[in-house]
């Protein structure tokens, strides 16, 4: 009897090496996608981007923005084909470590009321929403609000 592997999965630091895939998936992903300048600016401001590989191959990324004691959760995407697969719950729990560990009290992002996998993904993690901020995506048909939603970094996560 043979024993196959499990490719490893890897959360490495995001680097401009990374920008080409990265940008692929945002294409893929999203209607409205962030620019390669959004990536770039956000390298250089010193932000926490990450990176997840899997067997080598770029499955997601997340970004986090620290602001004195409180994160901000600006992008996180998973690979189409790589959604519903955990991806996004792995980079999630490593952007709240990760904030926990740069002294956050806690991590907040906008999400689209569109965005029902998003919002299931967060509520499993235990967000919370705490306000609406009034045509702030732009969207097919003019603008779409967000929500606001909130994480405890005291509170124990899923």
């Amino acid at each position: 009897m043979s024993a196959v592997l499990a490719p490893q999965v890897e959360m490495l630091p995001m680097n401009a090496g990374d920008l080409d895939e990265i940008m692929a998936i945002e294409a893929s992903v999203y209607p409205f996608p962030w620019t390669r300048g959004n990536f770039t600016d956000s390298l250089s401001a010193g932000y926490s981007a990450w990176v997840c590989r899997v067997g080598g191959e770029l499955v997601g990324y997340v970004v986090v923005m620290m602001a004195v004691d409180e994160a901000h959760l600006l992008n996180i995407s998973v690979a189409g084909k790589r959604q519903h697969m955990g991806f996004g719950a792995r980079l999630l729990r490593h952007a709240l470590q990760v904030a926990r560990r740069l002294g956050a009290g806690r991590l907040l992002l906008e999400v689209r009321p569109s965005n029902t996998a998003a919002l299931d993904l967060y509520k499993h993690f235990g967000f919370v929403r705490i306000g609406v901020r009034k045509a702030y995506y732009p969207a097919s048909d003019g603008r779409e609000d967000a929500l606001v939603l909130v994480h405890s970094l005291a509170e124990v996560s899923a």
